[in-house]
């Protein structure tokens, strides 16, 4: 009697199933997750109308980059952006130029995961960013104004080909040293026009732009070196120059002519 087991209990269908009213709230959260996250969407999606429809209109861009070349005394258009130029800009600066409708979403993520995190922001501003933020917001700063510039980025991205954007970009761009325009840049600083830009000089001008009064390669040479260096060092990653090219470019020297004419 004392080694009487007792009698397996019978299958039942609903053995090993999830009891329903987990299945339930499983089921009431993804409906909340799923609601919330439209919510977001819509928010966003009105929100966006209304900062697209508030912004200025991009047709206004070549008036604004006019009366901007005209107040600097640089003549508008200006003569065509050569490759020595734009090539070490958009590696430096946004080396997704080409491919990206005026906001770079990735840059942007990171710059949003920096903020709220508290990590280093990295920079996720375009050129099409930049070119907003010198015609429409220029001494603007804050959350808003970054919103702004966004719409206003990819309102210039569909209103103007990659190549006039650089082209207005290299006109209004302030490159140090009282050199305004890419023009009045490379006569100032080199005494020839830009279209005799050599790969180091271009790169020095194309560096300048961050940050003008930092990197002057007059007036702060160990500044606008490091500047080069860095500059050498991204075009060599999106591979515009090998890192002999760039080694024998940095070497040949800057050939800076401190006293050439503004104008050329």
């Amino acid at each position: 009697m004392g080694n009487t087991r007792p009698l397996p209990q019978p299958y039942t269908a609903s053995a090993g199933r999830p009891r329903s009213g987990s299945t339930s709230r499983a089921r009431r959260y993804l409906k909340r997750a799923a609601i919330t996250l439209a919510v977001i969407l819509l928010m966003c999606v009105v929100a966006g109308a209304g900062l697209w429809i508030a912004t200025p209109s991009a047709s206004q861009a070549t008036a604004l980059v006019e009366a901007q070349a005209a107040q600097h005394g640089i003549a508008y258009p200006g003569p065509p952006v050569p490759a020595n130029f734009t090539r070490p800009l958009v590696a430096t600066e946004d080396h997704r130029f080409y491919s990206e409708p005026g906001v770079d979403i990735l840059a942007v993520g990171r710059v949003v995961w920096a903020k709220l995190s508290g990590g280093t922001d990295q920079g996720g501003a375009t050129l099409e960013q930049q070119l907003a933020k010198l015609l429409y917001t220029p001494g603007a700063a804050g959350a808003k104004v970054e919103l702004e510039q966004v719409a206003l980025a990819l309102k210039l991205n569909a209103a103007y080909s990659k190549s006039q954007i650089l082209a207005m970009y290299a006109e209004v761009a302030y490159y140090g040293h009282g050199f305004y325009g890419l023009e009045q840049a490379s006569c100032g600083y080199f005494g020839h026009p830009a279209a005799d830009l050599t790969v180091a000089q271009g790169a020095m001008l194309a560096g300048v732009v961050n940050a003008p009064s930092v990197d002057d390669p007059i007036n702060d040479p160990n500044n606008a070196h490091a500047r080069l260096e860095h500059v050498f060092a991204r075009m060599v990653a999106v591979g515009y120059l090998t890192q002999a090219q760039a080694a024998r470019a940095l070497s040949a020297g800057l050939g800076l002519d401190p006293g050439g004419p503004a104008s050329c």
